[in-house]
């Protein structure tokens, strides 16, 4: 498989670089568990590194796929259930008037710096090292999670599109102020994640998401959202909702799909106006808004709006998973920080208070992740090989699963 698989994988960080292993091969999933080749079961935390909010194989998203297919999984046409699909979501996030749907989360990104670009006329980004908005050009470099790339220059990233970013430190207001001198007219958007999940788990803090708001508003500007991975995570308003902050416009992605490719991007009715036909501006794609993933997001919709106490139970059981962790810290008196947002778990091997800022995160012990990585994937349990990657918990995970890794947990930490 290697020989012939570029880099052994289809995506960098599956590759186990960044702990010293060999890709972990999966056969199939089940509920809260990965089997590898051979059979043998993991409690499975990566969850395809968010999507799968339910699990493997939940009934309410697999059951009749045959029939989805029979209609067509593929149309050259717009088809009803789009528009439906994108009610459905302004509904849920207000600041999304408007709404274009696209197969991955990096297309949405992507796009939404398109539009904030041609909308206000002007070309400058702002964005935030350790924040991951996907693998194109304007994103990828300084991006922390598993994209580091220490040869910038070699990466295959224009310096010309380098020269149109501005990378700020997340978290300090500061910092964007420095990275805008002398541009402020420039700017056509910053794009932020409100909750980061790919330089460890770092949630905004409120002061931040507020300053940008302003930050953006005085230089008549945009703020985009990405909520690829907090959406609906933090509710099903988003991350936007709980810190009642309300960008231009918002990326989702991930959950909505249940494990099927669909993502979007959405904002306000005369930004996202700039969209060809009507506007000037074009995105589009062959699957984006095919028919079968858009059936299956609305069985994601119907899954969360019938069962709000999905949301109470996987934080309860992240909950659980946190204070155990924390337990076991106090007994062994380490000063790791464990970090705990709804349904997400993290923490690294660096001690003090939490990370703030991917200059923090790059402090902490890549080479003592490595071994406890190595020693719980001995145990049966499945993390992301990245120590930049955090633990994703589903409604299929149970207080036995928790269980089971705190076990794991304080046999594979290191004296």
């Amino acid at each position: 498989m290697h020989n012939t698989l570029a880099g052994g994988c289809s995506s960098p960080v599956r590759s186990g670089w960044s702990v010293g292993e060999k890709p972990f091969v999966q056969s199939r999933g089940d509920g809260a568990y990965a089997f590898d080749e051979n059979g043998e079961r993991y409690v499975d935390y990566v969850m395809g590194y968010g999507p799968l909010f339910f699990g493997y194989n939940h009934s309410a998203l697999t059951a009749g796929l045959d029939e989805l297919a029979a209609r067509g999984v593929l149309f050259g046409s717009t088809h009803a259930e789009e528009e439906l699909l994108a009610r459905r979501l302004c509904a849920h996030i207000p600041s999304m008037e408007r709404v274009r749907f696209t197969t991955t989360g990096s297309e949405a990104t992507m796009s939404a710096i398109r539009v904030a670009r041609a909308f206000t006329g002007r070309n400058l980004i702002v964005r935030f090292a350790g924040n991951y908005h996907g693998h194109f050009d304007a994103a990828l470099f300084s991006a922390g999670a598993s994209a580091q790339t220490a040869e910038t220059g070699r990466s295959g990233i224009p310096e010309g599109v380098m020269q149109d970013v501005a990378v700020a430190r997340y978290n300090d207001l500061e910092s964007v102020a420095r990275a805008l001198r002398g541009r402020e007219r420039e700017l056509a958007a910053m794009i932020v994640e409100p909750v980061c999940a790919n330089m460890g788990l770092v949630p905004a803090r409120a002061e931040f998401l507020a300053g940008l708001r302003a930050c953006a508003d005085n230089a008549g500007a945009l703020l985009i959202f990405d909520e690829i991975i907090s959406w609906p995570r933090a509710g099903m308003g988003g991350a936007q909702d709980a810190y009642g902050i309300k960008p231009d416009v918002t990326t989702i992605g991930k959950v909505l799909g249940g494990g099927f490719p669909i993502a979007a991007f959405g904002g306000r009715a005369d930004v996202m106006n700039v969209l060809a036909p009507e506007g000037p501006v074009f995105t589009g794609g062959t699957h984006a808004g095919n028919p079968f993933s858009i059936a299956v997001a609305h069985r994601v919709l119907d899954e969360l709006e019938a069962h709000p106490e999905y949301f109470t139970r996987v934080r309860a059981l992240a909950e659980r998973l946190a204070s155990g962790i924390r337990a076991i810290f106090a007994r062994r008196q380490l000063a790791y920080n464990v970090v705990q947002s709804e349904s997400i778990v993290d923490f690294m091997f660096r001690n003090g208070p939490p990370v703030r800022d991917y200059d923090e995160a790059r402090e902490s012990d890549r080479e003592r992740y490595a071994a406890y990585y190595r020693a719980m994937l001995e145990r049966h349990i499945l993390l992301p090989p990245s120590q930049n990657e955090v633990m994703f918990l589903s409604t299929a995970h149970s207080e036995a699963d928790v269980d089971e890794t705190l076990s794991a947990i304080e046999e594979s930490l290191p004296c």
